[in-house]
């Protein structure tokens, strides 16, 4: 007797696919969507226990961003196919949460600015440094990644910020950038290098709204803190 539960032996309402109708994407669970990518399982296991030891091998849902498909066909039950539909899977979801207009984008709130980049931040694993460029009403003009690295004073040069907001025309700009961690509470380092900039923004007559750090599905912004004032 198999020890897997085949498909076959679930009532077909607690079905990935007919839940997923009945119910709507947002109401299926992470295994459940995976085992719709996947489509079918193997001898002996369901795609959905196979979905299931998918994510429990790779760590969970947010290690599965940083898995290669080399990588996910070392699993047992995981061929080149069902690897290469996964990673698709998982580049679509990351290729949609970049495509926002961001000439439609107007931030009037450090919530707004966060959850511009929020999808793309969190799951980095590296340090990276974005600018959000601003024209007079406050809409983004461009979304730059000026720095990849564990963030300080040396690396992050004002110098290459303000020349791409000259460039670029613009008349503020917020800064962002991700904690790995999860974390989002500034270190010393974090607060010295918003301390330079916000300076050197004075003295170039374009003021730095904001310094945003993103850690998992929350964020922590300076000016709401009090860090950063409102130089008007």
């Amino acid at each position: 007797m198999s020890k897997y539960l085949l498909l076959k032996d679930i009532p077909s309402e607690e079905r990935p696919r007919e839940r997923f109708i009945k119910y709507g994407p947002d109401q299926v669970t992470n295994a459940e969507l995976i085992a719709l990518l996947l489509r079918t399982g193997r001898s002996g296991e369901s795609v959905l226990a196979l979905a299931q030891r998918v994510l429990s091998e790779v760590g969970g849902l947010q290690q599965l961003v940083h898995t290669t498909w080399e990588e996910l066909i070392q699993i047992n039950g995981i061929g080149p196919a069902k690897a290469i539909q996964l990673t698709s899977g998982v580049e679509l979801g990351r290729r949609i949460s970049r495509a926002l207009p961001l000439e439609r984008d107007t931030i009037r709130s450090p919530e707004d600015a966060a959850l511009l980049v929020m999808e793309e931040l969190r799951f980095e694993q590296q340090e990276h440094f974005i600018c959000l460029f601003l024209n007079t009403k406050h809409k983004v003009i461009k979304n730059k990644c000026i720095f990849k690295g564990t963030l300080n004073a040396s690396v992050v040069h004002p110098r290459e910020i303000f020349h791409e907001a000259i460039r670029t025309s613009s008349a503020a700009l917020i800064c962002v950038h991700n904690h790995p961690s999860g974390d989002p509470t500034p270190s010393r380092e974090d607060l010295k290098v918003t301390e330079r900039l916000v300076l050197a923004g004075q003295v170039m007559g374009i003021e730095v709204i904001d310094h945003i750090i993103i850690g998992d599905q929350v964020f922590y912004s300076m000016k709401e803190k009090g860090i950063i004032f409102d130089s008007k």
